[in-house]
């Protein structure tokens, strides 16, 4: 059997030969289901054309920038492979051992059927190209809008704590010594004047790691005509984003800030990641543990925890900006290699990206 093939001609995607989702079954196309199943299948099919995902990962001057890496290196495993399992909205339960209280799923863990071990968890955010604010402009300043839930941020604390496993008082070593004078985190008065010591300490952790960064979030594209609803002819790619380089969506923009305005003026969503983080690895720097639920819930600073924090097009642009995101590699009369044997008629569309396939049947002629 093809890798691209599956079983008896029924509805699939490319390479998901061995899932806990059933593609055979209508509820496994739902928007939530199809927004993280597509872009594994998207990823294993850029393998199988010889394509790299574009890596972006964090240099020594805290600049992100560009590089490649294999869907393999990406998955711990060769999405060729009979032994791997994509389990979806699954724990990876390697992380456990630094929370205090249950660990929360992630989008995708890449699994090994024969030993049953976890090989990568994979938060993934499928994305549309142009969003509304950058919808106006030319295609080179074209740009994807991030929605980032607070598990993100717990996996992403995870990810860097993983590092100092063995020797977590490391960590408290490049925290400087003001932060000790928070009295209540649960006040933004008391927390706000310390916001910029928390930048230079994830910073400099940050630089310690730069050589133990490593992939964390899948970001897939789909391009469309402008605003219209009409794919552009090439309109799918898949840029992965390290640990390390993720930071800077939320860190840089606190710093655009203190440039600006020469300190934090309040705690909006991105300066509360910032908080989230820094006190999940400081408290695992003292513990060998943090509590994320409390401190998710605890600091919330009079905002909801629906999501952790949002960036728009125009703030993802500078990051993202490459010759993939101006013209993507992956051809729309591909996605019928990608949505297989009539996939395409159990899609719920519900979201712009289902609903254009939904009601694109050329492409699949």
């Amino acid at each position: 059997m093809l890798l691209g093939n599956t079983p008896n001609q029924q509805p699939g995607l490319f390479g998901l030969i061995h899932s806990n989702r059933d593609f055979t079954q209508k509820e496994a196309w739902g928007k939530n289901c199809f927004n993280s199943s597509f872009p594994a299948a998207l990823c294993s099919y850029l393998y199988s054309i010889n394509l790299e995902n574009i890596y972006m990962k964090l240099n020594s001057n805290l600049k992100v920038e560009h590089s490649s890496i294999s869907t393999e290196k990406f998955y711990g495993i060769n999405p060729n492979s009979d032994n791997l399992f994509y389990a979806f909205e699954t724990q990876f339960t390697p992380y456990q051992q630094y929370l205090i209280g249950n660990l929360p799923g992630v989008d995708l863990v890449t699994q090994a059927r024969d030993s049953g071990s976890c090989l990568q968890p994979i938060e993934i955010k499928l994305t549309a190209l142009p969003d509304n604010t950058t919808c106006e402009f030319a295609e080179d300043y074209y740009g994807c809008e991030i929605v980032v839930r607070p598990d993100t941020i717990v996996y992403l604390a995870c990810s860097i704590v993983e590092n100092f496993r063995l020797n977590p008082s490391i960590i408290e070593s490049v925290i400087t010594g003001n932060l000790a004078n928070i009295t209540d985190w649960t006040e933004a008065i008391s927390v706000i004047p310390y916001i910029p010591d928390m930048i230079d300490c994830l910073d400099a952790i940050a630089l310690s790691l730069l050589d133990a960064q490593k992939p964390f979030l899948m970001q897939p594209i789909w391009k469309t005509e402008g605003k219209s609803p009409k794919l552009a002819d090439n309109c799918l790619d898949v840029f992965v984003w390290s640990d390390l380089a993720f930071t800077r969506l939320f860190i840089d923009l606190a710093k655009i800030e203190i440039n600006t305005y020469g300190r934090i003026r309040n705690i909006a969503r991105h300066t509360r990641t910032i908080i989230w983080l820094f006190k999940m690895l400081s408290d695992f720097s003292i513990n060998g543990s943090f509590n994320h639920g409390r401190i998710i819930d605890s600091l919330s600073y009079n905002t909801k925890n629906d999501k952790a924090f949002a960036v728009s097009g125009r703030v993802t642009h500078a990051y993202m900006t490459s010759a993939a995101l101006k013209q993507p590699r992956i051809k729309k009369q591909e996605i019928k290699r990608i949505i297989l044997n009539g996939g395409q008629n159990l899609l719920s569309p519900e979201r712009r990206f289902d609903a254009i396939i939904f009601n694109s049947p050329d492409i699949f002629d």
